[in-house]
């Protein structure tokens, strides 16, 4: 009877797990159909402004015999020092959604070992700092309380350190690392080299030159100056929205195959458990069978 009792333990153990697990299935679905109408919407945007920023710096490159000469948009060949951002979930129970990230941040800094070149490493999100911190790699900033809340103006706050530095000459490169969303079942690897900005695919056209206007340098550097910060933030600032409504997903992923499998081992116990009674059933008629034939 023990046994049986131990069964039925597991039975009710799993049993409530599985509430559990539903339950946090139907929240994540609920959240996800939020953030992933935000992610839509903040795609769209963000391409936009990445076609505006990649137009415009190729229409100045096209029209300056020397090129573009904001730091910003210059090849660095030997860079001395890279920021790498990357951004995690503050929860776990989402599958390989975070270790994906960490993975990925992992090959760079050991490509940039090789390379001799020091990183920054900045991190958002408390799964990712942890695991970094217990494997003893300096952070050089971390936030938490962000990748799951994202907001516009503590992301430009984060930011902005990288994107002075990056002016000032301190650092020679700008790496933002994320699990983006793809769709309901998939998530998406996202390695942003976002300084400098790349205008190297842009062909210059006698179309494009003609139509350039004319603008004083000073006006220049200032435009370029104020959408290199609208750029860089607003690719921070969508990252993140971008990890968020992916970390729901694969959440929900997540608890819907443990809800599953509780169900199965439920399943499973409860064979057990009316197997084990059928045994001790038959054990007790043996037992009273044979008490009676030695009365008799």
């Amino acid at each position: 009877m023990a046994n049986l009792k131990d069964i039925q333990r597991k039975i009710k153990s799993v049993s409530s797990t599985q509430k559990t697990t539903r339950a946090m299935k139907l929240v994540s679905t609920a959240k996800l159909r939020r953030a992933e109408e935000l992610a839509k919407r903040s795609r769209l945007y963000a391409e936009k402004m990445n076609q505006v920023i990649a137009e415009i710096a190729g229409r100045i490159k096209c029209n300056k015999i020397g090129g573009i000469e904001n730091r910003c948009f210059t090849k660095i060949e030997n860079p001395k020092m890279v920021d790498i951002v990357f951004v995690t979930a503050d929860k776990g129970l989402c599958g390989g959604f975070n270790v994906q990230t960490i993975k990925a941040v992992k090959n760079l800094l050991k490509e940039y070992k090789e390379q001799n070149v020091k990183v920054r490493l900045r991190g958002i999100g408390k799964k990712g700092i942890e695991f970094f911190k217990y494997n003893e790699v300096e952070l050089f900033d971390a936030v938490v309380d962000l990748s799951s809340k994202p907001d516009k103006e503590r992301s430009d706050e984060f930011i902005k350190t990288s994107i002075l530095d990056y002016k000032d000459g301190k650092i020679d490169g700008l790496h933002i690392v994320y699990n983006g969303y793809k769709n309901m079942l998939t998530q998406e690897l996202h390695i942003n080299n976002v300084l400098p900005v790349d205008v190297d695919a842009f062909e210059c056209k006698d179309t494009e030159k003609q139509s350039m206007l004319e603008v004083e340098a000073q006006d220049e550097e200032a435009m370029l100056d104020a959408l290199v910060n609208r750029y860089v933030s607003y690719n921070m600032y969508y990252s993140l929205i971008d990890s968020v409504a992916a970390e729901h997903s694969a959440r929900m992923q997540a608890m819907d195959t443990a809800t599953n499998n509780a169900k199965e081992m439920v399943k499973s116990l409860k064979v057990d458990y009316n197997k084990a009674r059928q045994a001790a059933i038959t054990t007790e008629l043996i037992e009273i069978i044979s008490g009676v034939e030695s009365m008799k």
